[in-house]
């Protein structure tokens, strides 16, 4: 099977940004997916998202698959926002500032319903609190990977 891992708005940001603080993570992480045959997933959602404040030319898109939001997506985002939005108040002191914002659970969903995808990558730190929620409550298979931490440390190569 191949792998896979899902694209977050906030990681097409510091990518695309050379005055980021997290560009260059964001760039490492781009070109490790790319040299090991990690196939690049974003989904129609982080697009729109993106396209708020950026435009569609701007992505990198002829790297990465694109994925539409289905029903089976619908399905297990609805389950994954009620048990959020259940322990929206258990976890309001580690979200802060953020609110907890309906996209990120269909994004989630997505991440679990693709069988091929392993981690969800982003530089939202905070996205990891639910995520660890969701795999605890509702045994989402996909793992959280924050770019703050370099490429390397997070998989255990050696930067040389």
């Amino acid at each position: 099977m191949t792998h896979s891992v899902l694209l977050d708005t906030s990681f097409f940001i510091r990518l695309l940004n050379d005055e980021d603080p997290l560009h260059q993570n964001a760039r490492e992480y781009f070109r490790y997916f790319l040299n090991k045959g990690v196939t690049l997933k974003v989904s129609t959602i982080t697009i729109a998202e993106y396209c708020v404040l950026g435009k569609i030319d701007q992505l990198p898109l002829r790297n990465i698959q694109i994925i539409p939001f289905n029903l089976d997506h619908a399905q297990r985002a609805g389950e994954f926002a009620r048990i959020i939005f259940e322990g929206k108040g258990a976890l309001k002191e580690q979200l802060m500032p953020r609110a907890i914002i309906p996209n990120d659970s269909k994004l989630f969903a997505q991440a679990d319903v693709d069988k091929t995808i392993t981690h969800f990558v982003t530089s939202d730190a905070r996205s990891g609190v639910i995520i660890e929620i969701l795999r605890s409550k509702a045994r989402a298979k996909f793992e959280f990977l924050d770019i703050s931490t370099p490429y390397h440390q997070a998989f255990g190569l050696l930067d040389l």
